[in-house]
């Protein structure tokens, strides 16, 4: 440690990820300086490298497509989706609240919303993507940020919040630059946590959901959602709640590259591959993929695993949620080609028979799941009937090579967290505020401590997390002298 500096801020945050950076833009706002420690190398933490999306209600978007929605159908669709431990408070403050506060808001930071997408358990299409995705996003955000007179240090890692009697003021940390590291001292009237989950540590994972130790489960949140945040709001006694909620991603494969094993790779945009067990036959209707269907559903197979089987023609526009395999915004196909080729988890072959042995499935068993869903499109059904997949994306498999990937459950956001009240302050155990101390984003389970409840419609994880880093930047902000609080603006009709 090459020396000590003491530093002074209105706000602190911790974590430089969409929560961290939707607070900072708030409390400045407000009029707050402040200060967003990053522990890694760039901020944007999982956001940055998401599809972008957010479900919200009563956009332009949707009504230039003719689409009727109403915060009244988002919120039923909500809490059927997400079950009895949906928060219904925070469901329903975050949808009202998704038109002005959000949409507008981010446009007003330099965001643009270009396009609709249907998701598992919606009535209409309310996923609503940015421009250039969850990059394209959180570029704009982080650059609204900066310019707004935001301060951000990265690779900047907290080691303690200090207190003082029952009051937060600050905390020690540990900055790295050229090679040297220096402990910070620093001083804020509030600190906002918003780290992340913890689904890039398997060991928690597991902790939370020990019934999954019997087989193989991928991590595969961001690459700083790892935990700390918990652990530091736990040492100060705050409450972690519906920890075992975590949605899963099933299509999903380890990362060869990864020397721990650990780590996965959620592929996208393989349309017409179909998932068979180890004893070689289909399970499911594979057009259903979310954590919600897809997931339970192979979560289910004993081993728990499977295989995603295609033909060459189906990884045309294959993608990799990883930042390896993306060129800025553009996919790097030759990387892609490169996890084809090398992942002991994929094989290639030229026929059916030989894709078997590679898979060491039952033969007999595969290669007749193959002739009946091919028999399908040979009676020109729109439909496969064991299942009820639809076939209008889908073709026989008819052109080798033919590739199959194995696929596991993968950890990919967390739905529990920190329990918060309604400006985002982190509770006890006797569910009173610690003062000074504010929760926000996948840390909080999104908002509140469980705003989704067992499951997420899509874009309720990233839209909750940049609304609630509002929420708690701008009642952070009056708590440390600066504005009203956050106030915002309802949408009702």
């Amino acid at each position: 440690m090459a020396h000590s500096t003491n530093m002074r801020t209105d706000v602190l945050i911790i974590g430089g990820g969409g929560a961290g950076i939707a607070a900072g833009i708030e409390a400045l706002d407000a009029g707050a300086q402040v200060l967003v420690l990053e522990k890694l190398a760039e901020p944007g933490g999982a956001a940055i490298t998401s599809g972008g999306g957010c479900l919200i209600v009563g956009t332009p978007l949707q009504e230039k497509a003719g689409i009727k929605d109403t915060p009244d159908l988002a919120f039923d669709d909500w809490m059927k989706w997400g079950g009895p431990s949906a928060d219904e408070v925070w469901a329903r403050l975050y949808i009202e609240h998704s038109l002005h506060d959000l949409y507008h808001w981010a446009e007003q930071n330099g965001v643009t919303w270009v396009d609709l997408k249907g998701q598992e358990g919606n009535s209409v299409m309310r996923w609503t993507r940015a421009a250039d995705s969850g990059h394209g996003l959180m570029t704009n955000l982080i650059a609204s940020f900066k310019a707004k007179g935001g301060q951000l240090l990265t690779e900047t890692s907290v080691s303690s919040i200090n207190r003082e009697g029952d009051r937060v003021t600050g905390v020690t940390a540990v900055t790295r630059s050229g090679g040297v590291s220096t402990q910070l001292e620093i001083s804020a009237q509030v600190v906002v946590m918003a780290t992340g989950g913890f689904n890039s540590n398997i060991d928690m994972v597991l902790e939370a959901r020990p019934e999954l130790r019997s087989g193989r489960v991928l991590e595969g949140s961001g690459f700083g959602a790892n935990g700390d945040g918990h652990k530091l709001v736990r040492s100060l006694g705050g409450y972690l709640t519906h920890m075992d909620h975590i949605w899963f991603y099933a299509y999903c494969t380890p990362d060869y590259r990864d020397q721990t094993g650990r780590r996965g790779l959620a592929f996208r945009l393989a349309p017409g591959n179909i998932w068979v067990n180890q004893q070689g036959r289909r399970f499911h209707n594979e057009s259903l993929s979310g954590g919600n269907s897809g997931s339970p559903a192979l979560m289910a197979q004993e081993p728990r695993h499977a295989w995603a089987v295609t033909d060459r023609p189906m990884l045309a526009n294959i993608t990799i949620s990883d930042p390896y395999y993306h060129v800025g915004d553009k996919v790097d196909r030759a990387k892609i080609e490169e996890l084809l080729e090398n992942s002991p988890f994929i094989h290639k072959a030229n026929t059916l028979e030989e894709l078997a042995e590679m898979m060491e499935v039952d033969k007999a068993a595969f290669l007749d799941t193959i002739a009946r869903y091919n028999d399908a499109f040979a009676k020109g059904l729109k439909t496969e009937p064991e299942f009820g997949k639809p076939l209008g994306a889908s073709k026989p498999f008819d052109t080798p090579p033919y590739y199959t990937i194995q696929i596991f459950p993968l950890a990919r956001k967390n739905f529990g967290g920190v329990k918060t009240d309604m400006r985002c302050r982190v509770l006890d155990k006797h569910f009173e505020p610690i003062q000074g101390l504010y929760a926000a984003g996948e840390l909080a389970g999104m908002a509140g401590g469980h705003i989704n409840g067992k499951a997420g419609l899509e874009g309720t994880m990233l839209g909750p997390s940049l609304f609630s880093g509002r929420v708690a930047g701008g009642w952070a902000a009056h708590e440390a002298g600066h504005g009203a609080g956050f106030v915002g603006k309802p949408n009702r009709g």
